[in-house]
C-alpha cells in the first residue's frame, strides 16, 4: 500500500517490525510503542542488523494508551494493534482517529487461538476479542474483513 508512516502497538523482538518497514517505502517512518523496555531494546538490535537508518524508527516506551493521544490525528497509513487484548478496543478506537482515509488497521490475533468461533469459550480474552471483532464489522468509519490465516487477522480500511 505504500505506507509512509505507520504506528505498531505492541513491538515485541521487532519481528513484525521488520517486516512492516520492508513492505514500507525507503522513506518509510515506523512509530512502535511498547510498554516492556526489553522488547524496544531487542527492536532497536534487530533493526540495526537489517541495516535500517535510524531515521526509519521510532521507537516510544510507554503505556499505549497513554502514548497514542498524543500522535496527530489523520496522519498515518497503516496502524498494527498487536497488543494486550484487553485494551484492544481502545487501541482500536486511537487508531481509527490516527488513520488517514484510506488508512489500514490490522489487528493481530484476531481468532485468538481459534477460540473466537467457539461459542462455549467465554473466558475474558476470548470475549474482549469477539466484541472488537464486532465493534471493528459494525463501526460504519471502517470497511472490515477478517482473514483466517495463522491466529488470525482483522484488517479494516478507514473510509
Amino acid at each position: 500500500m505504500g505506507a509512509k508512516a505507520a504506528v505498531e502497538i505492541g513491538t515485541g523482538a521487532g519481528v513484525s517490525s521488520l517486516h512492516l518497514l520492508r513492505g514500507m517505502p525507503a522513506d518509510g517512518v515506523l512509530t512502535t510503542i511498547d510498554i516492556e523496555v526489553e522488547h524496544q531494546r531487542a527492536a532497536k538490535e534487530a533493526f540495526a542488523d537489517e541495516g535500517l537508518r535510524a531515521t526509519r524508527t521510532r521507537t516510544i516506551s510507554g503505556r499505549a494508551l497513554d502514548v497514542l493521544p498524543r500522535l496527530t490525528d489523520g496522519a498515518y497509513d497503516l496502524v498494527l494493534v498487536d497488543a494486550d487484548k484487553e485494551n484492544a478496543a481502545a487501541y482500536v478506537e486511537q487508531a481509527v482517529r490516527l488513520l488517514r482515509s484510506g488508512g489500514v488497521l490490522a489487528v493481530a490475533g484476531a481468532l485468538w487461538h481459534d477460540r473466537v468461533a467457539d461459542p462455549a469459550r467465554r473466558d475474558e480474552t476470548t470475549t474482549a476479542v469477539r466484541e472488537l471483532g464486532r465493534t471493528v464489522r459494525d463501526d460504519d468509519r471502517l470497511l472490515s474483513a477478517l482473514l483466517p490465516s495463522g491466529d488470525g487477522l482483522l484488517v479494516a480500511v478507514k473510509r
